[in-house]
């Protein structure tokens, strides 16, 4: 099933819909409060929880890289956990990229194995919701154009949690492309005064390989569309058509057909992101490539900090 945020999630405004599923969403606040929570304590192994409460596309396998090259230029031997969703096969092999990957559907089991393997670190890509590890540390991410959308959880909006957790996370990451900084930090230093926030910012670093005075239409099935068109542009691409798909979207040969068929009429080349590259087949992607970026951390002696304190 593909999944496409609706528009009103995002909306300033609060819209007819959302009102009319409030009382849902309060349901499932509650049943997630009186849920059974394990909270397994684990030893021999620090755990690192990269997540959100904004549901995709808030940079958080981004961040969980870039959080696995800090450890490795320390000699940490470290891993992946991810638990595994048949359309996030993506997500999976980018991780394979830069380390050992976990990936079954009970995180538990994914850890054990971690520790059985002898590694030092576990960073887990998602599972802030997954009540059923005591993380060592937890790292909420947000992205700063979405940011909490219309401010309602699933399904009147778009959070996963009540706005109001905001007050039980000390680390709070702010991707994208440093737009709306100040008002973002603002909102939730006035939630949790004892908030750390981190900016990250997007860096294509594979720059060379492309020729900027062409023209370029851009698709993707990212959680947030925009923030790549946004890099795009602000990196000097000249984007003059972009498409947007669902997240973790399963391509078909007629969408690609469909993209061929645009870019020919436009006379301009095709580029998507590293995770859309890794979903589509051998057979339809010749014409179609990828800018490879990174998570720029702009306060990263201070995230290894505070990494190093937790294997104290």
């Amino acid at each position: 099933m593909q999944f496409k945020k609706p528009k009103f999630w995002d909306s300033k405004k609060l819209s007819i819909f959302s009102i009319l599923l409030w009382p849902c969403a309060k349901l499932l606040e509650f049943y997630n409060l009186i849920k059974v929570k394990k909270n397994i304590t684990f030893s021999g192994i620090k755990t690192i929880c990269v997540g959100n409460i904004y549901i995709g596309g808030t940079g958080k396998t981004s961040l969980a890289i870039s959080i696995s090259k800090i450890l490795k230029k320390k000699n940490i031997k470290y891993c992946f956990i991810k638990k595994f969703y048949k359309n996030q096969i993506d997500e999976i092999r980018l991780l394979e990229k830069y380390g050992k990957v976990f990936s079954e559907h009970d995180r538990v089991n994914c850890l054990t194995d971690a520790i059985k393997d002898g590694y030092e670190f576990a960073i887990f890509d998602d599972g802030l919701q997954d009540y059923s590890i005591n993380y060592d540390i937890k790292l909420l991410c947000f992205n700063n154009i979405n940011w909490i959308g219309n401010g309602l959880s699933i399904p009147a909006g778009p959070l996963r949690e009540n706005i109001n957790s905001l007050k039980k996370y000390n680390y709070i990451f702010i991707n994208g492309n440093l737009e709306n900084l100040k008002s973002i930090s603002n909102y939730i230093y006035r939630a949790n005064p004892e908030s750390k926030i981190f900016n990250g910012t997007y860096i294509p670093i594979d720059l060379n390989k492309f020729d900027l005075s062409e023209k370029y239409l851009a698709f993707s099935g990212i959680g947030n569309h925009q923030t790549f068109v946004s890099m795009l542009k602000k990196n000097n691409f000249k984007v003059i058509k972009d498409i947007e798909f669902p997240d973790h979207y399963d391509y078909q040969i007629n969408d690609i057909n469909k993209i061929y068929l645009i870019s020919n009429k436009l006379d301009c080349n095709i580029i998507t992101t590293e995770k859309d590259f890794l979903r589509l087949s051998v057979k339809n992607k010749d014409k179609i490539r990828f800018v490879k970026a990174e998570l720029h951390i702009n306060e990263k002696e201070k995230l290894i900090n505070t990494l190093l304190q937790i294997n104290e």
